[in-house]
């Protein structure tokens, strides 16, 4: 008896799901989760890239004003940024900042550090003699790098990336607290809405937001599986 209303409980909780559009709103919720994502790894690739570059320069101020951003990135947990750009900035310099934008900007500066780390490491493991092997042949120092190390440092790069990235659209849940409309966001609108009718609306939606969450990084996972195996 118990087993069998359990189950009717768990048949009433996801149909909630099928009531109106409350489906399809969590998709378009997660577009908005994804294209924040897309958009903030777009730049920090692009960023990342010359940071990584910077933090190889032989001098000691910009090495320890990279480390100091660097870290300053990976100890300050990534909410308190997120507050500080859309709440801090906006009375600060008396700006309108959306949700949206405090969250690309927030996830554009923290993708930056973690990439330009991976950039510079990727940078440090190309063996010295490839540099020397590329002056030996007569090439310039800018040849030697876009031909020879960048090739070499991407190859490396891209597998490592995609952790990142992963990682990044994880994060992106945060949103909720500064005001987007994402697919967390709406989930809760529909547990809310329900939530006299129907009690166990959470754990269909919840479930049901946990299943779109792991599909998005389980293909980034392969897509880096399917790169690392055709690089060996």
């Amino acid at each position: 008896m118990h087993s069998s209303e359990a189950a009717n409980a768990i048949i009433t909780a996801f149909s909630v799901l099928t009531k109106g559009t409350n489906f399809m709103r969590l998709f378009g919720g997660l577009w908005v989760t994804v294209w924040i994502a897309l958009v903030s790894v777009a730049l920090s690739i692009v960023l990342g890239i010359f940071f990584g570059m910077l933090m190889t320069v032989k001098n000691r101020a910009v090495k320890i004003i990279c480390k100091l951003y660097l870290e300053i990135m990976r100890i300050m947990p990534q909410m308190v940024l997120l507050f500080i750009a859309y709440y801090g900035l906006t009375h600060m310099f008396n700006i309108s900042l959306s949700g949206e934008a405090a969250s690309i900007l927030v996830f554009t500066l923290w993708g930056t550090a973690e990439m330009g780390d991976l950039v510079r490491g990727s940078l440090e493991s190309v063996p010295r003699h490839q540099y020397e092997s590329g002056r030996a042949i007569g090439l310039t120092e800018r040849q030697v790098f876009l031909y020879i190390i960048i090739p070499q440092t991407i190859r490396s790069l891209i597998p490592l990336s995609m952790n990142l990235i992963t990682r990044m659209i994880k994060t992106t849940s945060l949103v909720v607290f500064v005001g987007v409309i994402e697919v967390v966001k709406i989930g809760q609108q529909i547990i809310e809405a329900n939530r006299l009718t129907v009690p166990t609306a959470s754990i269909a939606v919840y479930f049901v937001i946990f299943m779109m969450y792991f599909f998005v990084c389980w293909l980034l996972n392969l897509g880096a599986r399917a790169i690392e195996r055709r690089q060996k």
